[in-house]
């Protein structure tokens, strides 16, 4: 089987902008990724039907932009660009053909209609206040912006620790719901569901911790029921934890660390998680990573180094095995499995 796979990245160094490679599933390898869509610092991305939507960047401008998925080619539809920086994650609703944007450096929320033709218009912006007693955490930090599986609008706030639920109307407008306020310093930054759809991971950028929280689809609400951290104890450096994925049966969790550069593999035992490995990711800051739709492989991006790296996935264990390294890709940030 032939797999698709974009990167998003920065574009600082000698990065172009997006790229695109193909796993092969049966020689368990990873083509060369090359560039398919030249644009600046589309640092996070994701596709709908024949439609990629991306963070953007030109200049001093910001914000996102659509492109067409047609014949191998990528023709640039719209895009939103306003004065500032970009967002840092992009989100798509099928059902309401609305997109919905994370602003860390702005600690705002936008809401986009993607239309019939594939323009962009706003809808709703919502910009969120307060702070946290870490440096990071001197005001809002918007970082996750994704649907509930109710169809309400959970956003994820590294800079005042909180986890905020919406609900969203039909003509794009948010309306709060409900607000978890995490531990001080938790640094909160993304969140992923398992399929139950009654339990969410959330995983602490500034604190190196994953916390297991129950969701309330009758009020929208999110309550915590454990945190462990992402790190071995005897870790004194500093790390961040990055990207969270859960497996689509729901026995296992991953977690990136930037710093201690390794993924650490969770299983879910009686409702807790339980750490069962700790692996390198042979690079340095694994930005994000996914796994891929057989769930038998596993794909990290590591910024620093310029390197993207492939492990086997045991579907019965959870456990990985690296299977190709030096995999090169530039100041990548994001990997999407279309």
């Amino acid at each position: 089987m032939k797999e698709q796979i974009y990167f998003g990245t920065y574009t600082k160094k000698t990065s172009q902008g997006i790229y695109h490679a193909v796993l092969d599933t049966d020689t368990a390898q990873i083509s060369t990724p090359q560039v398919a869509i030249a644009v600046e610092n589309p640092t996070y991305l994701t596709t709908t039907d024949q439609t990629l939507l991306t963070v953007a960047k030109e200049g001093s401008l910001g914000g996102i932009a659509a492109y067409e998925l047609a014949n191998d080619s990528y023709a640039l539809t719209d895009d939103a660009l306003v004065a500032g920086a970009n967002p840092c994650y992009v989100a798509f609703d099928k059902k309401r053909s609305l997109v919905y944007t994370a602003n860390y450096h702005k600690g705002q929320i936008d809401v986009y209609r993607l239309n019939p033709d594939k323009t962009l218009t706003l809808c709703d912006s919502v910009v969120q206040t307060g702070y946290g007693p870490r440096k990071e955490q001197d005001g809002s930090h918007v970082h996750y912006t994704d649907l509930t599986p109710d169809g309400r609008l959970a956003v994820v706030d590294l800079g005042n620790d909180t986890v905020s639920t919406y609900d969203v109307s039909a003509e794009g407008k948010l309306a709060p719901v409900s607000i978890l306020k995490t531990k001080a310093g938790l640094g909160p930054r993304h969140l992923a569901f398992a399929p139950d759809k009654k339990t969410a991971y959330l995983v602490g950028e500034l604190s190196s911790t994953v916390s297991i929280l129950d969701y309330d689809s009758t009020t929208g609400a999110f309550y915590l029921r454990q945190t462990v951290s992402t790190i071995p104890a005897d870790w004194t450096e500093h790390n961040g934890a990055a990207a969270i994925r859960v497996s689509n049966d729901g026995r296992f969790v991953y977690v990136s660390n930037r710093g201690h550069n390794s993924l650490a593999v969770f299983e879910v035992l009686d409702g807790e998680l339980k750490l069962i490995q700790h692996l390198t990711t042979h690079g340095d800051f694994p930005r994000d990573f996914a796994l891929d739709p057989t769930e038998k492989f596993i794909l990290v991006a590591n910024q620093n180094t310029d390197n993207a790296t492939l492990y086997t996935r045991d579907q019965e264990t959870g456990l990985l095995a690296c299977c190709q390294k030096d995999i090169p890709l530039p100041e990548g940030v994001c990997v999407y499995f279309k």
